[in-house]
């Protein structure tokens, strides 16, 4: 595995604000549980060029590497939340990981 940092991006559509609440609560512990750091959320993104614009929330967040992302993604605790929170409450458009650039 890679030890270039890597960055998550997610698009989702809040459908139930409440319930989405909860995974909130919990996205924040589970990422920092592996050595993550949440970056932004714009839930209003500037669409300015291109024919695929950006509607609902975009989230972003880091890792130090694709191994501690893949650990937390795999992990029984953010399996869990996203299971009985976030899908049930979203519709997800896209969770994307780009890998950061090499040191050089």
């Amino acid at each position: 595995m890679s030890e270039t940092r890597v960055y998550c991006i997610a698009n989702v559509i809040i459908e139930d604000a409440e319930l989405f609440r909860n995974y909130e609560k919990g996205f924040f512990g589970t990422i920092k549980e592996y050595n993550g750091e949440f970056i932004t959320m714009d839930d209003n993104a500037i669409h300015l060029e291109g024919t695929s614009p950006i509607s609902g929330r975009i989230i972003m967040w880091t890792f130090p590497s694709e191994e501690d992302m893949n650990n937390w993604y795999s992990s029984e605790k953010y399996q869990d939340l996203s299971e009985n929170y976030r899908r049930p409450a979203t519709e997800i458009k896209n969770l994307t990981v780009i890998k950061g650039m090499p040191a050089r």
